[in-house]
Formats: C-alpha cells, sequence, structure tokens
C-alpha cells in the first residue's frame, strides 16, 4: 500500500461521512478513523438530532434511540463493509457499533480479516 495511515484513515472518514448524508440524510458534524492493528475504530460526533435528544430524557427513549440508530446502521452494513474493503484492501470480519445518547457520539468498530500494521512504514 503506497499510501500512508493518516492518508488511510482520512479517506475513510471522507467515505463514512458521504455513506451518511447518502444513506441516512445527514452526515455527522465529526468523524475521526483510526486504524489499529486488524481493527479500524471510527468515531463519530453530533449525530443526534435536537428532537432525539429530547426524547433521551428517559430510559424509554433512550432505548428507543439506540435501537432506532443501531438497525438504520446495521441494514446499510453491506455497503459500510465495501467501503472498508475498496479503501483498505481487507475483508472486514465482523462491525460492532454503539451511540451514547448523552454525547451524540457513534462509535463504530470494523475488525478486518488482516493485522494492518506492518502494510505501514
Amino acid at each position: 500500500m503506497n499510501k500512508s495511515k493518516g492518508m488511510v484513515e482520512s479517506e475513510i472518514s471522507r467515505a463514512l461521512t458521504q455513506w451518511e448524508k447518502d444513506y441516512l440524510g445527514r452526515g455527522s458534524l465529526t468523524v475521526k478513523s483510526d486504524i489499529l492493528r486488524d481493527m479500524v475504530i471510527v468515531t463519530l460526533r453530533g449525530i443526534l438530532t435536537p428532537a432525539e435528544y429530547t426524547l433521551c430524557s428517559d430510559k424509554e427513549g433512550i432505548l428507543s434511540i439506540k435501537r432506532i440508530r443501531t438497525s438504520l446502521v446495521e441494514s446499510g452494513i453491506e455497503e459500510l463493509k465495501e467501503i472498508i474493503l475498496r479503501i483498505t484492501g481487507q475483508e472486514v470480519v465482523c462491525f460492532h457499533t454503539d451511540i451514547s445518547t448523552r454525547t451524540g457520539e457513534r462509535v463504530m468498530l470494523f475488525r478486518l480479516a488482516n493485522d494492518m500494521s506492518s502494510l505501514f512504514s
């Protein structure tokens, strides 16, 4: 791979921001991607709408927002896996995600088929 680690991480962030806009209808305020061994960890900030924050005032609302937002993201998992494969050249083995209804932050973790550490010098 001729790209630096930072270049690949930046490309992942841009691609996921575009995916959010195209698939979910709006993007997060900031996206930061980090490659660590066989993982791509993506932090997305500012993803909840003002109405969703209002709903998060009780436990039922929190669970509802988490369930809906997770279902939305997971319904697009094949496209997300394709994005990661295209950029890194690595197949995604598994995907995990969670959202903080307090901070409006989502974390996505893509486990890759191989350790990418050795690809960057």
